[in-house]
């Protein structure tokens, strides 16, 4: 009598440090609990709140919004902070268009120079052209970022959905019985 050995699968090929140690804990924390609605809900708020113009209000409203949608806070926040090399970039921009279109004044409305001139001779002025150009940046901010977090949201839904049905696809049934 033979015994027939099974044929041997190759050894998995060790996933690398990238997957192991970044790649995978995040998608393991993306993937906690949430449906693909609100994965992509996360993603787009995230988003969202990553590049408000005003700097330091990022975690208060991210934490405040993932809390009152019963989102992931760590997901939320982490993608809110990946988001801050393009909100240091958006700053400037955002808060020159603000003076622009808020500030009543004729001439450069926020420029290096003007407001050297301005805190040299006129504290009050200066700060009038700071807290116009902040608000109008903030006003610009919450009308664009509606149709992209919508366009953000309701286009990720259709790939969470194929990430999270490729991931169930591959539970083993040892972990499908749990």
């Amino acid at each position: 009598m033979s015994v027939s050995v099974p044929p041997v699968s190759p050894p998995p090929v060790p996933a690398s440090w990238w997957r192991r140690r970044i790649a995978g804990p995040l998608l393991n924390l993306l993937k906690q609990g949430l449906s693909p609605a609100q994965l992509s809900l996360t993603v787009a708020l995230g988003v969202i709140f990553g590049t408000v113009p005003i700097l330091g209000i990022t975690t208060l409203m991210a934490t405040a919004t993932a809390m009152r949608l019963r989102l992931n806070v760590a997901a939320l926040l982490l993608i809110s902070h990946l988001m801050s090399p393009l909100q240091l970039l958006l700053v400037i921009p955002l808060l020159k268009l603000g003076a622009r279109l808020l500030d009543d004044q004729k001439g450069p409305a926020l420029t290096l120079p003007k407001l050297q001139y301005l805190f040299a001779n006129d504290w009050g002025q200066a700060l009038r052209l700071l807290w116009l150009a902040g608000l109008g940046a903030l006003l610009i901010w919450a009308v664009v970022s509606v149709p992209v977090g919508v366009a953000l949201n309701f286009g990720l839904r259709p790939v969470f959905r194929r990430l999270l049905a490729r991931q169930a696809g591959k539970e083993t049934p040892a972990e499908a019985a749990e």
